[in-house]
């Protein structure tokens, strides 16, 4: 058997997809997919023309799925145990809510707004736009934070008691605005950042971190 993740490792997407085969034990490795120049071969299996995309070489072709989420309902109906799905139907139902929450708004948020400006530009050799980030920091992410910090209140994770797809998707992204040189401001939102770094010590989080992080960090530095 052989999982193949198709994207880039700094993807907030693909990351999500590699922490929950990594939570589970499985094995699989990651070929590197350039989402603004992607091969013609890799458009063929990504309709959206997004990262990530994974191919399951158990199954005959075509073997390959699309969108981080329903990637990671597939890995959890294959490889069940450690569960990171809640098996209440409500409980399971908060948990995709928050993994919509942070597949869209947060994404559609840090990642525009600081990582592509930050990041991104500067791996296309260009500068970013600093007023946007800090339209971005001041304007559109606080009350994002806000909700956050009163959804995780006084818990360790966002639902249940246990670590689950809510915590893998919005700690991915907590990565990205990280890796765009800013912190959860701890005395303004103090259960998010601790929350975020707790998740961000994880082994499944911290291997990943720590491989992008010297990547991030030169790009940052040009």
């Amino acid at each position: 058997m052989t999982l193949i993740v198709y994207g880039g490792s700094l993807s907030p997407f693909v990351r999500k997809v590699c922490v929950v085969m990594t939570e589970k034990g499985v094995d699989f490795k990651v070929e590197q997919v350039n989402p603004f120049a992607p091969p013609p071969e890799f458009l063929e299996i990504s309709p959206l023309k997004r990262i990530p995309v994974l191919r399951d070489t158990d199954q005959p072709e075509p073997n390959t799925l699309s969108d981080s989420s329903v990637i990671c309902d597939y890995i959890e109906h294959k490889f069940p145990n450690p569960p990171l799905y809640p098996k209440d139907p409500f409980l399971r139902a908060r948990a995709l809510w928050y993994e919509e929450y942070a597949d869209s708004i947060l994404a559609a948020t840090i990642g525009p707004g600081l990582f592509f400006q930050r990041v991104v530009k500067k791996m296309m050799k260009q500068q970013p736009d600093e007023t946007i980030c800090a339209a971005t920091m001041s304007d559109k992410l606080p009350p994002l934070f806000d909700y956050l910090e009163k959804e995780i209140g006084d818990r360790q994770y966002l639902v249940g008691d246990a670590f689950s797809i809510a915590d893998v998707t919005v700690g991915t992204m907590l990565v990205n605005f990280a890796h765009a040189g800013e912190t959860v401001d701890a005395k303004r939102w103090p259960k998010l950042a601790a929350y975020g770094q707790r998740l961000h010590e994880r082994p499944s989080f911290k291997g990943f971190i720590e491989k992008e992080r010297p990547l991030v960090q030169r790009f940052r530095a040009a």
